[in-house]
């Protein structure tokens, strides 16, 4: 019963963490626990194309040409695809906001909607398992300790400073990622109430706010 009641409430989540953190595997779970969708950037960017907008034709055409959507079109992105009727009771944000200026944009797309984040979720991992991970992985010739070193510096520099930002307003919630998969799920699950939906005041202490 908990679990459903869980599910009818929902929950606006933004999930932080470096590149892989296992945040795409735990997001998905925790969608489920909440009974919201998981929203990533570039979901965000296929949807917008897909549906042939005005919008969707702006994006098209800034990929197209391989440059990077800049902050206000996504702003555009983010707003429309937070109005749909799916993320009516909440969503799960991967990918955005990545910068300082994405989260205040954030902020001002969610007080213009009459809206607030309920958690900021953070898959915390030591750099060097990461590193570690990646390598195993072995995805594409890209995947050089270099290259994935570079990813997680730009990391460091770009969204790293949001966890002080949302720790700051109370929203943060830390969970360490550096265990096997089942024990961050149950530890993930218990910051959220375990079924009890989210109560931006549980566990403030061991999230570090």
């Amino acid at each position: 019963m908990a679990d459903a009641a869980s599910r009818s409430r929902g929950a606006r989540v933004v999930l932080l963490g470096p590149p892989g953190a296992g945040k795409g595997t735990q997001g998905q779970v925790l969608c489920q626990h909440l009974g919201v969708p998981a929203i990533s950037t570039g979901d965000m960017l296929r949807e917008a194309v897909a549906e042939g907008t005005p919008l969707g034709n702006k994006v098209q055409g800034i990929m197209a040409s391989g440059a990077l959507v800049d902050d206000a079109t996504m702003a555009d992105v983010v707003r429309e695809r937070l109005a749909k009727p799916d993320a009516r009771r909440g969503y799960l944000l991967d990918g955005y906001p990545r910068t300082l200026p994405q989260a205040e944009t954030l902020a001002g797309i969610l007080r213009d909607a009459a809206q607030e984040l309920d958690a900021v979720l953070l898959v915390d991992v030591p750099e060097d398992e990461l590193v570690r991970r990646a390598l195993l992985r072995g995805r594409g010739p890209d995947d050089t300790e270099e290259v994935i070193r570079e990813r997680l510096r730009v990391y460091r520099e770009k969204t790293a400073p949001l966890i002080g930002y949302y720790r700051e307003r109370g929203l943060l919630r830390e969970i360490d990622g550096n265990r096997p998969i089942e024990d961050v799920t149950a530890g993930m699950l218990g910051l959220f109430g375990a079924g009890q939906g989210v109560n931006p005041g549980v566990d403030r202490e061991a999230a570090g706010a």
